[in-house]
Order: structure tokens, then sequence, then C-alpha cells
């Protein structure tokens, strides 16, 4: 439960400031990509960024593959993530954010996506995904790390019933990874 602790939640300030890129990697920030991944697992989530840790840096880690404890792990970790190319029809799709818990939002997002980023031995990688939960995941956790939430993508009506529901669900006893409160 210690790692679920960890996760800054909304309204935290931090969640809407733009991170800093990371100047070097060192064993400092393989700790702290091995400490996301840690909290990320703890929390079931399928994704974390740097800010919602408090960590200010342009940091993400992604593993769309896991499915809960025991399942196999597929980590990603990616190093000063840019979206290189977002087209494709737009999708709809349901998104939680362990820093939004006991909610759930449909958000709007292209359906292609091509980043490019950092690994931890400092090589650039490039990542394309279209019409599928990585393609989200991508694109929901670079967002992070320019200050950008999933309650950003949503209309101002929108916006006003989601952090409504979401005060309820907090109130409800909501922890990180919960998309939904049972009554």
């Amino acid at each position: 439960m210690n790692e679920l602790k960890q996760i800054v939640l909304s309204p935290d300030p931090r969640l809407s400031q733009e991170c800093a890129p990371v100047e070097k990697i060192d064993d400092e920030v393989r700790a702290l990509a091995k400490r996301m991944l840690k909290i990320m697992y703890a929390a079931e989530g399928c994704g974390l960024a740097g800010p919602q840790i408090g960590e200010m840096r342009q940091i993400v880690v992604i593993d769309v593959d896991y499915a809960g404890r025991g399942s196999k792990k597929n980590p990603y970790v990616l190093i000063n993530p840019r979206v290189i190319t977002a087209d494709g029809p737009e999708k709809e799709g349901s998104e939680g954010c362990l820093s939004f818990p006991g909610v759930s939002v449909k958000v709007s997002r292209p359906s292609h996506v091509v980043v490019q980023a950092l690994d931890l031995d400092g090589d650039l990688m490039q990542y394309e995904a279209e019409g599928d939960l990585m393609a989200v995941c991508l694109q929901h956790e670079i967002d992070h790390v320019h200050g950008v939430t999933m309650f950003d993508h949503l209309t101002p009506m929108r916006r006003a019933e989601a952090e409504r529901e979401y005060q309820e669900a907090l109130a409800a006893g909501a922890k990180p990874g919960e998309t939904e409160v049972a009554e």
C-alpha cells in the first residue's frame, strides 16, 4: 500500500505543470524508472508519468500487457518522449488515471501515434501504435509530462461533471487504480 501513497492526486498543481527534460540517464534515473514501475504495478495501472509521483521530469513507464498479479510484465520506459505523429480517425474511449481514482471519462484521441523517446541506455527508440490501448496510453502519459490531464480533453460542462464525480469518488474512499467505487 505504501506505493499507492506515492501517487500524486488531482488537484495537485504539479499535474498541470510542464516537466523538465531528463538531462542525463544515470543510475538515479534508472532507479526512478524502477520505482515508477513498482508503483504502477502496485496500482495495477498501465502507465505512469513522472509528475504523477512528484518527479517533474519527462519520464514515463508503460505496460499495456500487464493484467494484474501473476501476469507477464512487458514494461517500456520512455525518457523525454515526443509525439512525432498523431493522426488517423479520432477514437473515443474510456480512460482512467491513477491520479484521478474512482472515475473514468470518455476521451477522443487520434487512433494512430508515433512516438520517439530515449530508453534507459540512452538509445533513441520509436514506438508506433494504432487503434489500441498502447496508442491511448502513449498519448495519455505523454500528456502528463506536458501538464495535460484527461480532464483537459473534456468540454467545460463535461469537465465540471467529471470533477464532481471525482470528488464524490474520493469522498467514498477511491484509491489509485480504481476506476469506479462500489456503492
